[in-house]
């Protein structure tokens, strides 16, 4: 017997090393503001696309957006999310199907949902929007204490509110939030760019850069840093839904939509992300579910706690647009995306269990 469990030890200890050997997985944690789960599963909402209110030419909106199948219709706002990611990866939220995917913190409003994302954390004591540190610890600052992802962490963010959700002040990782100049050692001539638009831009008092700037600077960044852990946070989607521009609303996600599809050629083009990188995507809350309510969100507003989850990449399942009837809470993600890179989330605060989004060992 002693042959035998000398190899049995011999193919352990090989397998070991090569996992230990093996790089890090890589992933990118992506939102697009107030997106509401409506338009992601059914396209343009028919109700709101003909009304004059909303919409500055409701035939144009129509010839681009609106066919009577819904299958088609979605496909038209977002082409990569249904004719590539559907097929590659799993869509959550549906609740035609009864699919849930549900903000548990009451309030409903940005700063209290990217914060139960980040921290899992439903957190009471977030009431407001209020330019405030924020003292509950981010999986984004977790992960960076950890040697594999030392000073390998990024945010990119459109609201510039985000200097204090991720608490900015700390100086745990790199984060450009707002119209931030961009500030890292060898940037790039498309970085300066970006900053000279930025300065010279006549948005720069407002509290959200436009989402164009803040995908060049995030993907700039990525190709000549290759940061292993990547939030990227979109909002024009929430800006034109609040002044009541559906037209630009729905013309935000499909930019959105085409922001994720180069984003996924670039890591798939990338061989130092290449096979080794999941993407999990979502939003920070919904929005009013009716043709007057779409407009707002919060605590009042029946829709607002309807969220969606997208996921795509290495070692997640392949499950498509997903018809279960279950719910999953968006402060689960944070305890499951540590878990999917194989550490367990533990701050002083408490967090939500995990979900189970890692492929089945076959």
């Amino acid at each position: 017997m002693k042959l035998p469990i000398s190899l049995l030890f011999c193919f352990i200890l090989h397998q070991a090393q090569a996992q230990s050997n093996q790089p890090a997985q890589n992933i990118f944690i992506i939102t697009t503001d107030g997106f509401r789960w409506q338009e992601l599963f059914t396209g343009a909402d028919s109700l709101i696309i003909n009304n004059p209110a909303y919409v500055k030419d409701t035939t144009l909106l129509k010839q681009m957006y609106w066919d009577n199948d819904l299958q088609e219709r979605r496909k038209m706002l977002m082409p990569f999310v249904w004719k590539s990611l559907q097929k590659t990866g799993s869509i959550y939220g549906n609740r035609n199907y009864n699919n849930k995917v549900t903000v548990a913190n009451a309030y409903r409003f940005s700063y209290a949902g990217y914060n139960e994302l980040l921290t899992g954390y439903a957190d009471p004591a977030i009431v407001t929007n209020a330019k405030k540190w924020n003292s509950n610890e981010n999986l984004l600052d977790f992960l960076n204490a950890k040697p594999a992802y030392k000073n390998k962490v990024a945010a990119f963010c459109s609201w510039n509110l985000f200097e204090y959700i991720l608490n900015q002040q700390k100086g745990n990782i790199y984060s450009n939030a707002g119209y931030q100049k961009l500030s890292y050692d060898s940037i790039s001539n498309t970085g300066m760019f970006t900053n000279a638009v930025q300065q010279y831009s006549m948005d720069t008092l407002q509290s959200t850069r436009n989402d164009m700037l803040t995908f060049v600077a995030a993907k700039e960044y990525i190709q000549t840093q290759h940061p292993k852990v990547v939030f990227i946070g979109f909002g024009d989607t929430d800006d034109y839904a609040h002044n009541g521009k559906y037209d630009d609303y729905l013309q935000a996600a499909h930019r959105f939509d085409d922001y994720l599809s180069q984003l996924w050629y670039l890591v798939n083009s990338d061989p130092f992300y290449k096979n080794n990188t999941a993407f999990i995507i979502t939003t920070d809350h919904g929005r009013g579910n009716n043709s007057k309510s779409w407009v707002r969100h919060g605590p009042l507003t029946n829709g607002s706690s309807s969220s969606w989850l997208m996921t795509l990449g290495n070692n997640l399942e392949a499950l498509g647009e997903v018809k279960d009837n279950k719910e999953i809470f968006s402060d689960q993600l944070a305890q499951t995306i540590t878990q999917l890179l194989g550490y367990y989330f533990s701050p002083a605060h408490n967090t939500a269990s995990p979900i189970t989004l890692a492929e089945k060992v076959r």
